[in-house]
């Protein structure tokens, strides 16, 4: 991991974003020569990467319960250098970033232990108002439901339709339109619900990592059990996915999309949301056996969209299930709970599906959906054994937590994704995987994992 810090120090050199004055006579980051000085006396680890984070605008990340005390004096030192100096004994690694604020892991072995959060002030949590598609609802209707002659009596375009489901997609011409009609449509005998088509967050994204003490994924498929009923598919409702290798993408078939326009996997940067969260699913399952049946039927939501809406997710559940999935992985969510969304995700849970969602990453009680849907086991994540990850979502309507950090590979990359996403993955991979080797009911596994791994109070 030494190496680790020499090879860095050129990306230091070359992105380091000064655009601030020092905030301390002890600690002073000169933005003109791009050199660090330093005065420091007996100061912890925790309030030193605080001042750093100050006056470079970083985001920086530390392992839980890492810590030493910095006693150094230096002038004009170059911001590798100044980093090993202040930093001692721990490693480091520095993550550049053009478009958004770059990062800072520090940590004792591995990089993607890192997962405390350090900001120059105390987050405050925000509750957020849900997000909605402009002008647009979503209804479901009762069968024999003239779905047209409704929309007209509103004014409305029908711009989404599902049949089987008997959902649709309308769209207004303004916000006042919409919400009248969403009033109408609320006591119309005919519909059996209606709401706004609202928006999802757009996922984390995977961040390289110079080194990682963990491997990439070692599991081959067992093929010696075909339409075995013990054997699940877990539908991945995400991002477009990319090859993960030959040995991995046996066990992928065939992507499904619903969103309006997939999207170009090839031509993206690092990996995208499914890939990790596929490779996370089949770490989890590796752990159980250096083999496995199990399936992963990957179901694009998000399509060229850095968002994903209630409608396109509605019908990546119905695709999913269609397909065969018995289990289902939402690593997404947001802040709208809508009625047909929920009423969807009941008929795939009276199909006997197991469904994991994403609890959310802001540090609050609040709900997110579609996790806190009755049913679903909403899933937030650990920053260390037995303790709540800092940024993790803790509500009432959590039913399990696990690791928040996850190391996946993209060719010879190793990257590292953070979240309740990969929280979320890691639980149906843990499922997946144990009724692949016992065979046990998803209400016998459900009841052991929510016992095995228990929310730890906030």
């Amino acid at each position: 991991m030494r190496c680790a810090k020499i090879l860095l120090l050129g990306w230091l050199l070359a992105f380091l974003p000064f655009g601030l004055l020092a905030a301390t006579d002890s600690l002073v980051w000169h933005t003109a020569s791009n050199r660090v000085s330093a005065d420091i006396r007996g100061e912890a680890l925790f309030p030193l990467l605080k001042q750093i984070a100050h006056q470079t605008g970083w985001q920086i990340f530390v392992e839980p319960g890492t810590d030493r005390k910095a006693d150094v004096k230096f002038t004009n030192l170059p911001p590798g250098e100044a980093l090993k100096k202040l930093l001692g004994d721990l490693n480091f690694a520095f993550v550049p970033m053009t478009n958004e604020a770059s990062e800072l892991y520090v940590f004792l072995i591995s990089q993607e232990n890192a997962t405390r959060p350090v900001a120059p002030e105390a987050a405050k949590p925000v509750k957020r108002k849900p997000n909605h598609v402009a002008n647009e609802l979503l209804v479901k209707v009762k069968p024999g439901t003239d779905i047209d002659a409704l929309a007209k009596s509103l004014g409305a375009k029908v711009i989404g339709r599902d049949d089987k489901l008997g959902i649709y997609r309308l769209q207004f011409d303004d916000a006042a339109a919409t919400d009248a009609a969403l009033a109408q449509l609320k006591t119309n005998a005919a519909v059996e619900s209606v709401d706004y088509n609202y928006l999802y967050d757009a996922p984390l994204a995977a961040k390289p990592m110079t080194s990682s003490a963990t491997g990439p994924v070692s599991l081959t498929l067992d093929s010696s059990k075909p339409g075995d009923p013990c054997q699940p598919v877990v539908g991945l409702i995400d991002t477009g996915i990319q090859s993960m290798g030959s040995a991995l993408d046996s066990f992928v078939l065939k992507s499904v999309s619903v969103a309006d326009q997939a999207a170009a996997t090839a031509a993206t940067t690092g990996p995208t949301h499914a890939t990790a969260m596929a490779e996370t699913i089949l770490r989890a399952i590796s752990q159980q056996g250096g083999s496995s049946a199990v399936k992963i039927l990957p179901v694009d939501v998000y399509g060229s969209s850095e968002t994903a809406t209630t409608w396109n997710v509605a019908l990546g559940v119905k695709a999913a299930v269609d397909g065969g999935a018995t289990v289902l992985n939402m690593s997404l969510g947001g802040t709208g709970d809508s009625a047909v969304l929920d009423s969807i995700i009941q008929q795939a849970l009276a199909k006997g599906v197991i469904i994991f969602a994403a609890a959310g990453n802001q540090p609050t009680d609040a709900a997110t959906y579609p996790a806190a849907i009755p049913g679903v086991n909403a899933v937030t994540a650990l920053g260390a054994p037995g303790q709540l990850a800092a940024y993790a979502n803790y509500g009432s309507f959590v039913d399990m937590a696990l690791p928040g950090a996850s190391v996946i590979y993209l060719g010879n990359q190793a990257y590292v994704v953070q979240g309740t996403s990969p929280a979320t993955a890691f639980a149906s991979g843990v499922a997946a995987g144990y009724r692949g080797v016992n065979c046990d009911s998803w209400a016998q596994i459900q009841a052991l994992m929510q016992q095995k791994f228990t929310v730890p109070a906030k």
